[in-house]
């Protein structure tokens, strides 16, 4: 054999090799262990999540009509009861993807619902939908698939993998899998202007048929608003007391406003970023 028909076939070897590790499923977690996972598209793999990163529900000021929708969802999917896939839409900062791990940890904590489980996809995976839910089909628990800031550009065509699983493909959707996401505008698919330069009325119609077809495949769709000056407020104050802070409701109201002036906005999150500044301020752990 020559040395090139030689090389040739250790290249071969090599190949081969390289093939069989690639396909190679990665190993399966012990879902008993932990209630939390990250789905990594690329190895096909889920990663287990020690200790979920949540505030408590009752943290969540100003929307107290989302917080029992998508609780009461919660509870009838995981007691094996008919429930809706789930998007939480609206203002930036407004509680959306808390409000899903709140009552994700609120349900686990009763013993009546610990084989709930919460998996979070990142939005440029969702293409591999089809390989994580071949995997949990097929074990005895409830999963809340979860992705945050879920949206497409145009031409992208992985939002057609989540239609499947919304609602579309003769497979459907597993019994045992909801999907909740969010995002900051109600169309899943952001617009580009060319698709709307037509002339052809028909084809301009279509094209916003498509646009909004993937967020009518939710069936609850929840949305989240900018907060007013007095919900601001209770949000603040309402912090202010969990935390120990020892100043008066109306300096900590005074120095939330100006706190927001220079942010630019008012919301749950920059209230709770204010009330960090103070805690750390008044060298206050928690």
């Amino acid at each position: 054999m020559t040395k090139s028909h030689l090389f040739l076939e250790q290249l071969t070897r090599i190949a081969d090799a390289l093939e069989q590790i690639s396909h190679k499923p990665a190993p399966l977690p012990d879902f008993n262990k932990t209630k939390g996972f990250l789905w990594e598209g690329e190895t096909r793999s889920f990663i287990p999540v020690e200790e979920i990163n949540h505030i408590a529900s009752d943290f969540l000021i100003g929307i107290e009509p989302q917080k029992q929708k998508l609780l009461a969802n919660t509870e009838s999917f995981a007691k094996n009861l008919p429930a809706n896939n789930a998007l939480l839409w609206g203002a930036r900062g407004m509680g959306k993807s808390s409000l899903v791990k709140a009552i994700h940890h609120e349900l686990t904590e009763n013993e009546n619902y610990k084989d709930l489980k919460l998996i979070e996809i990142l939005r440029e995976d969702i293409i591999t939908l089809n390989d994580c839910l071949a995997v949990l089909k097929k074990q005895p628990f409830y999963f809340i698939l979860f992705c945050d800031d879920l949206s497409f550009e145009p031409n992208d065509p992985s939002y057609k993998s989540l239609k499947a699983l919304l609602e579309g493909g003769i497979a459907g959707r597993p019994k045992n899998v909801i999907f909740y996401a969010t995002s900051n505008q109600r169309h899943l698919l952001t617009r580009d202007q060319s698709e709307y330069a037509q002339t052809d009325y028909i084809h301009t119609n279509d094209v916003s048929n498509e646009k909004i077809s993937l967020s009518d495949r939710f069936g609850l769709w929840l949305g989240f608003h900018n907060c007013d000056k007095a919900q601001y407020d209770e949000m603040v104050t309402n912090y202010a007391h969990r935390y120990g802070i020892k100043l008066s409701d109306e300096e900590v109201i005074k120095r939330a406003h100006l706190w927001s002036m220079e942010r630019g906005s008012r919301s749950g999150r920059v209230a709770m970023q204010f009330i960090q500044h103070l805690l750390g301020d008044q060298q206050i752990s928690i």
